[in-house]
């Protein structure tokens, strides 16, 4: 999961090897004043979390990188 651009992360909803369904949220961030919810594109594991809440990141940041699919 990439930043789809510049802003701030403020809310994790995932850790590294838990298991997520399509569409499930796994992490919010601010940009511009608005919130952006990120999402699983696909069933899978998230084998690595790259960022903490409160951390600044730049557009295409790695934020998450998944697994195995379920």
């Amino acid at each position: 999961i990439g930043a789809p651009m510049p802003g701030r992360i403020v809310l994790i909803k995932a850790k590294a090897g838990d298991k997520v369904d399509e569409r499930q949220e796994l992490l919010v961030m601010e940009a511009m004043k608005m919130e952006l919810t990120l999402r699983a594109s696909h069933a899978a594991t998230i084998a690595s979390v790259h960022a903490q809440v409160g951390d600044f990141v730049e557009a295409e940041a790695v934020l998450m990188r998944f697994g195995d699919s379920k």
